[in-house]
């Protein structure tokens, strides 16, 4: 059963690492993390799934968008979130939705379906990336083309709810994907520096970042799967993950510390009993007043940090 929890002391802490970040991480434009933002001058209203998209949206928005999150609490678990009434009035009365798609949010479907509205223009981005329904991981805002494509597709939208702002909007698109080249960079950089890096996880919340920092992870596919949707994994994915932390298999070992269970965390007790670092990530945007940038930053700087020191502690 997949607990609610906020962070665990073992791991390498990401929020202090946010924290850092915050103070020299550029604001989004009018918003923060995605709940909602005030603005007087606001006429459009739009409505992100995850805080994640909540804020490329205001970023992207700006004055002319008030944004607002459906789910923004680090410590819901989003694969079981159920959706309100007042969750439900949000999302007819939207203008703009951007949603995850692939499983992931499919309450928005429902209340959308419940509540038509031919001018609403709703971004699915399993749909703008042309993703099948087959999809095995649906944390897509971890690949690094993935918030690309959402911007431009939201400056197009906003563009057609206020064409008198079309450039207004096509601009802030353009500033918001210039503003990825660092995590872009550090990415990049870890792929060179520690290429082919083995990696145990949890869930499969990072592994698009993983993958294209070139990490080779090193845990079963069905395990994370299991552990994901809440189904416990069998005895031989389990002993085969322990295994890589007892017989050293893995220089770092990631969860993620939005929802964790009693097997997590005898996994991170054992990680730390074989010296293999330990790094929390977020499923979604962890705490207000951070952007989708800063974010992505502190998860990558966070697993570059764990490694180089792995790698320094072996030459010592």
């Amino acid at each position: 059963m997949r607990n609610r929890t906020g962070v665990l002391a073992a791991a390498v802490p990401l929020m202090a690492a946010l924290l850092a970040s915050a103070c020299s991480s550029p604001a989004a434009s009018g918003g923060t993390s995605g709940s909602a933002t005030t603005a007087s001058d606001a006429t459009i209203t739009a409505i992100g799934a995850e805080n994640e998209y909540a804020n490329v949206i205001q970023q992207i928005g700006g004055k002319y968008v008030n944004a607002e999150a459906i789910m923004s609490n680090p410590n819901t678990d989003p694969h079981t979130f159920e959706a309100s009434p007042a969750v439900a009035r949000e999302v007819s009365a939207a203008q703009l939705v951007v949603q995850n798609g692939v499983g992931y949010d499919t309450f928005m479907n429902t209340i959308e379906s419940a509540a038509p509205n031919s001018s609403r223009k709703v971004i699915d981005v399993q749909q703008l990336l042309g993703l099948p329904d087959s999809t095995p991981n649906p944390h897509l805002w971890y690949k690094p083309t993935t918030m690309p494509a959402v911007a431009n597709a939201i400056a197009a939208d906003l563009a057609q709810l206020d064409p008198s702002h079309a450039s207004y909007f096509k601009a802030n698109a353009a500033s918001f994907i210039a503003s990825l080249a660092a995590w872009n960079a550090a990415v990049a950089k870890f792929k060179a520096d520690y290429p082919g890096t083995p990696v145990a996880t949890t869930e499969p919340v990072a592994d698009y970042m993983l993958q294209a920092a070139g990490a080779d992870n090193m845990t079963s596919w069905t395990l994370q799967a299991d552990i994901m949707n809440g189904v416990d994994p069998s005895p031989q994915d389990v002993a085969a993950e322990q295994a890589l932390f007892t017989q050293h298999k893995v220089k770092v070992f990631l969860y993620n510390q939005q929802v964790t269970d009693s097997l997590t965390e005898s996994f991170i007790s054992l990680a730390h009993a074989n010296g293999i670092p330990v790094v929390g990530v977020y499923e979604t945007m962890p705490i207000p007043g951070y952007d989708y940038q800063s974010w992505m930053m502190a998860e990558i700087n966070a697993l570059n940090k764990a490694v180089a020191d792995k790698t320094s502690t072996e030459h010592l």
